[in-house]
């Protein structure tokens, strides 16, 4: 097992890796909209923060020499369903593959975010 190292700076105080890799595949923990260099969060709205979303992911996924084209499955948290459309608008963009998905509304997320994505991918 490989683990992939993170830039968050949340990443050192909870007691889990932002991403490993095992066997072949990519395992991320979820990922939140915020700033890698400043632990803030980005973004207003679900569209602002599902990108920054994406750009963290893409982040592991480079450095586990990788991309999105080989995602085979990711868990989508939002926290409310109103917002699927607008999510969804953004996910698209960036798996054009369309892997396995599921996507379900919580009641909160950390830091009051409003979506959080976990994947797996094959490296």
């Amino acid at each position: 097992m490989r683990i992939i190292a993170s830039k968050a700076p949340s990443a050192a105080t909870a007691p889990y890796s932002p991403a490993v890799v095992s066997m072949g595949l990519l395992f991320t923990s979820g990922q939140l909209p915020c700033d890698t260099e400043t632990g803030e969060i980005i973004g207003a709205d679900i569209t602002e923060q599902a990108e920054q979303v994406m750009r963290n992911l893409a982040a592991i996924l480079r450095e586990a020499g990788t991309d999105f084209s080989k995602v085979v499955k990711t868990t989508c948290y939002i926290t409310n369903m109103e917002d699927f459309a607008g999510f969804g608008a953004v996910y698209a963009k960036y798996f054009t593959q369309k892997p396995a998905r599921s996507c379900v509304t919580v009641k909160w997320l950390p830091k009051n975010v409003l979506c959080e994505v976990e994947l797996i991918a094959e490296v």
